[in-house]
């Protein structure tokens, strides 16, 4: 334990908390703080100005980071007959269809996105209180409920992340390793950022940008200086 307090004592001390930096720097400072044995996500915090409570503000989506995750991710799409042949092919973890939901209920989720054909949500939509709660029910808007199953089990494997504001009106993600390069690091975040631009309620009065911060898993916040970010609408502090 005297080891681990060490390490963070001597990462915190890289970084000032009321210091707010461009994302360049905010990366640097996040890469050379992750010094576990492990190879730390490097995650991204946006504090948006919604409120998630107006549906036209519940911001969510979709963005295919350029540069992948870092992480293996399992797949579980609901399927019959020939699509469920085609989402095999295309990679899928587990393909199942009344047999999956059984399992499902019986505790076993052993995936991290579900995908399902628009014919299979009669049987999923019984998996709400189970799938929804963990982030996990498939939404046509997300392009998890499709019958182009292989182009949905490619983007997912291919790092396609997923975002969905907290009722905090924060939104976050994991947007790379730390073992990722800097360059694409500085890819993946702008590709997120641009991801939930692009999603502003039209309604919105003064700034949507609030706050922005980088981490890795074991390491402190950065804290990123939101009017250094281009074209992005942004609050004083």
């Amino acid at each position: 334990m005297a080891g681990t307090g060490k390490r963070i004592r001597a990462a915190r001390e890289k970084v000032d908390p009321n210091n707010h930096v461009s994302v360049d720097d905010a990366i640097k400072l996040v890469k050379e703080n992750a010094t576990t044995k492990f190879d730390e996500t490097v995650e991204l915090s946006i504090n948006l100005n919604v409120d998630p409570r107006h549906a036209d503000q519940n911001i969510r989506g979709v963005v295919a980071l350029p540069n992948g995750t870092g992480k293996s991710v399992r797949i579980a799409v609901f399927a019959k007959d020939a699509k469920a042949d085609e989402a095999l092919a295309a990679g899928a973890d587990i393909v199942g269809a009344d047999d999956l939901a059984e399992k499902i209920q019986n505790g076993e989720m052993d995936f991290d996105r579900v995908i399902a054909t628009p014919d299979m949500m009669a049987v999923v939509g019984r998996l709400g209180k189970i799938l929804g709660p963990r982030g996990l029910m498939p939404n046509p808007k997300l392009g998890t409920v499709t019958n182009d199953v292989t182009k949905a089990v490619e983007g997912a494997k291919g790092g396609e992340v997923q975002f969905r504001v907290e009722k905090e009106g924060i939104v976050h993600a994991g947007v790379g390793k730390a073992s990722f390069s800097e360059e694409q690091l500085g890819q993946n975040v702008s590709a997120f950022l641009d991801a939930v631009l692009r999603a502003k309620p039209s309604g919105i009065k003064g700034a949507y940008l609030k706050r922005m911060a980088l981490s890795s898993t074991m390491g402190p916040g950065v804290r990123v200086d939101v009017s250094t970010l281009p074209s992005s609408p942004v609050a004083a502090e």
